[in-house]
């Protein structure tokens, strides 16, 4: 794993490569969340000087985009959708439920940094609903009694 000087060495080539392409904030922001595995406000910040634009720019286009977080990840994410089908069959429940059971709100990571809890739209597999995925894994049919069994996994 790179140190963070190497971080932002390979922060700066990426702007260098986008520098003056038409819309290079997408490509270095993907880059930065790859480096880095979020996009943390000093990482905006030189962003911002780099491209020679806003904080305010980076900022607005880093938050409209999911694919984007603010905040470090955890090792796992889990994932539960609310989409039509899955709303309907209580994945509602199922999140607050993880939310009790993980002690954070949705959108945050356990203080060990093990755990980051999302809401998510369809996840494709509605014939299980609800469903929620914990990285790659998926779990289907849940009921809010099932979930402290299956963090207990990943704690």
């Amino acid at each position: 794993m790179p140190d963070m000087r190497e971080k932002y060495v390979q922060l700066q080539q990426a702007i260098e490569r986008h520098k003056g392409e038409p819309g290079a904030l997408m490509p270095v922001l993907q880059e930065a969340q790859s480096i880095f595995g979020y996009v943390p406000i000093d990482v905006q910040e030189i962003i911002a000087d780099g491209l020679g634009t806003t904080l305010a720019e980076v900022y607005g286009v880093a938050t409209f985009y999911a694919q984007f977080s603010l905040e470090p990840k955890g090792q796992y994410v889990v994932g539960v959708c609310l989409g039509t089908a899955c709303y309907v069959k209580g994945s509602q429940k199922v999140l607050d439920k993880l939310s009790e059971v993980l002690q954070i709100p949705v959108g945050k990571t356990t203080p060990d940094g093990r755990i980051t809890l999302n809401a998510t739209r369809c996840l494709g597999a509605c014939g299980l609903a609800p469903v929620m995925m914990v990285n790659d894994e998926v779990y289907g049919r849940l009921t809010p009694e099932q979930v402290p069994e299956i963090m207990a996994k990943y704690r």
